[in-house]
């Protein structure tokens, strides 16, 4: 390994990508300590000039290899769609960078484990970056159930829809599946969260279907029941078909309790806008009428807890409580669900990888 890995010092962050999500890693790190950004890697000049503009961002590249091999990158942060996740992953393994890589860590398992591969050979530092499980409000929930108040966890619903899906998404090649991987990767994260990570999932039944777009080639609407070893529950529910914006809830059913989650309809903020509002929250449904305005997303949606975490940790020397790892896992789980949603029959995991 490379770079300041332990030593405590600034942890010299370089960025590749300057869209949707390069845009919450960096309002988040506006306000974490610890780092500083020194480079973007954009294919297009106009935009990564805006972006390091934007953001004070002092050196703008055009390719990942540029990138890599600077002397003030510790860190190459992946916020990029996860048809590019493996190059870019081999390229800064092969640079001795540690690495972050926004979920999902690729379009099916097979390219997660290549990415878990290239790290671990490399021995560098790895973090995915799968918000949810810092998200605060589901990060209190887990630790209202490590107190021991809901008893002993026997179930969780975890539900993702909404009507905007990117551009990228929508395209099969580009995305590896429809919702059930776009967004079903966070639910399934927070199945395996709060069932533990000491209790593997065993096998997947699932249903999906077309039911609303004519824009994808995939599902459009799943629902898939992982089952864990010893027999306790995830529910997974995702659609794109959810015109209304963004509705992220959850629960936890436990032998003494429940707890439920919703990160986007109880904000503290209720408005009726008569004319359009300039930004509502991200893939809202309207910009007027009734609106629930969510004050800083990328605290609610964990982009702040997960790269507070994230340097923390490599300024200490130490492994993140999500690696490339955890991107395999819940990969190999949504590729058991597409399996299962072809033969209707419930579908062995395949974790092999680990």
């Amino acid at each position: 390994m490379t770079g300041r890995l332990g030593t405590g010092a600034p942890v010299r962050l370089g960025i590749v990508g300057a869209g949707f999500v390069a845009d919450f890693y960096l309002r988040a790190l506006g306000s974490i300590r610890g780092h500083d950004v020194t480079v973007v890697a954009a294919r297009s000049a106009e935009s990564g000039a805006a972006f390091a503009e934007r953001f004070g961002i002092p050196v703008v590249v055009s390719t990942v290899a540029e990138l890599v091999e600077r002397d003030d990158v510790d860190i190459v942060i992946v916020a990029l769609p996860q048809d590019q996740h493996v190059a870019v992953v081999a390229a800064a393994a092969a640079a001795g960078k540690g690495i972050i890589c926004t979920k999902p860590l690729g379009r099916n398992s097979a390219e997660a484990a290549e990415c878990l591969r290239l790290v671990r050979e490399a021995g560098v530092w790895h973090a995915y970056a799968e918000t949810e499980v810092f998200a605060p409000g589901l990060v209190k929930a887990k630790e209202l159930v490590d107190a021991g108040a809901v008893g002993r966890v026997t179930s969780v619903r975890a539900r993702e829809s909404h009507g905007h899906p990117h551009k990228h998404a929508r395209d099969v090649s580009r995305s590896g599946g429809g919702p059930l991987r776009a967004l079903g990767c966070h639910c399934v994260a927070i199945g395996r969260w709060f069932i533990g990570y000491d209790t593997a999932p065993k096998e997947v039944f699932a249903w999906g279907a077309r039911l609303s777009r004519d824009d994808v080639e995939t599902e459009d609407t799943a629902v898939a029941l992982i089952r864990f070893e010893d027999d306790r529950m995830a529910q997974v529910e995702v659609s794109w078909g959810h015109i209304a914006g963004l509705d992220v809830r959850n629960e936890i059913h436990g032998t003494a309790g429940w707890i439920g989650t919703d990160e986007t309809g109880e904000t503290g903020i209720r408005a009726f806008a008569g004319k359009p509002a300039d930004y509502v929250v991200e893939k809202a449904g309207a910009a007027t009428g009734w609106i629930t305005p969510v004050p800083d997303e990328p605290w609610v949606y964990g982009y702040h807890g997960e790269l507070t975490h994230f340097v923390e940790c490599y300024r200490a020397g130490v492994e993140p409580r999500q690696t490339f790892v955890d991107g395999y896992i819940d990969n190999a789980i949504i590729d058991a669900a597409y399996r299962s949603m072809e033969s209707g029959t419930w579908v062995p995991i395949d974790m092999s990888a680990v």
